[in-house]
């Protein structure tokens, strides 16, 4: 008799333990704690300034998260179109012409977590998918849009040139995804009730994208059944943080750890802990710009009455752009542009900031730059400790 050898499962989804889940709850007890203790200081900082939905923060934290799960795709999108679409979800003014694509994303993201209350269903999710696709393409290609895949060739996830492809993944076929996918929603709407809910976030984005069920927009919409699956948990009314920025910024380290996740067993402790992580430091980001917000509030309660229209529009484009983020610096010829004032009255403009301590300066003749004095903010360039004292300029 001839024995047949048996093949090795190559991907998770092959393993006969699939869909089981586990992780080893003690080791990823750590990386929870500190995700955990981390979004507690940033709700903690955002209760202190009274942020709401619509704050400026909030305004930016969609935007940014838009921005950035649709870069680790490779797709750029513009900053202004992007912030003005989340502007008119908010229902706050906002100028410009809507980008479908641009809106379509915008609108996934604000409802996976501001309608985290309701299920999350196989139509949900086609719903999803059709507003990232609007025009039914993606790039020149015509894909399907809005519901699951049905091509017969594997879905794979490769790189490299052609003829020398790297399969990093392979999903199941197309015809096992309603099967796959029903299993998973099941699931999500009634998770273990001892599961903990940030693992449990971390467990859906790997089991989503796992089975990859649509042609396109995979990730997109997996990185949004995250933030589903946390807001549910963490209850939070008002966006705090962008994961995706984060998972953008460790971006290789992201598709390393998915793919690794995705080529082992059904014992994922490692992912739930690397995901853990990626909330901290995503949370710890997010603290960052919150403490800058304090500061800028200060700057505002200390210099609001000391200055005019024009100054105050110079400050606020400069506290805007962050700490070296004004490239080049401030001087006389960008204020003028900024402000369309003369020479004479930008100078005046410029050491009246100067004297009342909201800016200060370095280099001189030609090369005299002004920088917005921000506790904690070098923008690049080295402070003389005696430089720019209010004796030094007069008002003219």
């Amino acid at each position: 008799m001839r024995l047949m050898k048996t093949r090795k499962p190559r991907w998770i989804w092959q393993q006969p333990d699939w869909p089981n889940l586990a992780f080893d709850a003690a080791a990823v007890a750590p990386g929870l704690a500190e995700a955990y203790r981390m979004h507690g200081v940033v709700e903690g900082k955002a209760a202190a300034i009274g942020l709401g939905a619509t704050s400026p923060l909030a305004v930016d934290a969609l935007a940014d998260e838009a921005l950035s799960t649709a870069a680790i795709e490779g797709e750029r999108l513009a900053r202004d179109a992007v912030r003005s679409s989340v502007m008119r979800r908010l229902g706050l003014a906002a100028a410009g012409r809507a980008d479908r694509r641009v809106e379509g994303l915008v609108e996934v993201l604000n409802d996976a977590t501001t309608a985290s209350d309701q299920p999350l269903d196989a139509d949900r999710l086609w719903r999803w998918h059709a507003a990232l696709f609007p025009g039914g393409t993606s790039g020149i290609r015509r894909i399907a849009v809005g519901r699951w895949r049905t091509h017969e060739d594997p879905m794979q996830i490769v790189s490299g040139p052609p003829g020398r492809e790297v399969v990093h993944y392979e999903a199941p076929s197309s015809r096992e995804v309603p099967v796959q996918m029903n299993r998973f929603l099941r699931w999500f709407a009634k998770p273990a009730p001892t599961l903990d809910g940030l693992a449990r976030a971390a467990i859906a984005h790997l089991w989503f994208e796992s089975i990859h069920p649509f042609e396109d927009g995979n990730g997109r919409i997996g990185r949004a059944i995250a933030d589903m699956a946390l807001s549910q948990h963490l209850r939070q009314p008002v966006r705090l943080y962008s994961l995706s920025r984060q998972l953008l910024a460790s971006r290789a380290e992201y598709y390393e750890a998915l793919h690794a996740a995705s080529r082992g067993g059904v014992d994922v402790t490692d992912w739930v802990r690397w995901f853990a992580r990626q909330i901290a430091a995503a949370c710890i980001m997010s603290s960052a710009v919150i403490d800058q917000a304090i500061e800028k509030r200060r700057f505002w309660g200390q210099h609001e009455h000391a200055v005019n229209e024009r100054q105050r529009k110079v400050l606020q484009r400069l506290l805007d752009a962050g700490d070296g983020g004004f490239a080049g610096g401030l001087n006389a010829e960008k204020y003028i542009k900024l402000t369309g004032v003369s020479k004479a009255t930008a100078t005046r403009d410029l050491r009246e900031m100067v004297a009342h301590g909201q800016l200060w300066t370095a280099g001189a003749g030609k090369a005299l730059r002004y920088y917005v004095d921000m506790p904690g903010w070098a923008h690049g360039v080295e402070r003389k400790p005696a430089q720019n004292s209010s004796a030094t300029f007069r008002s003219a």
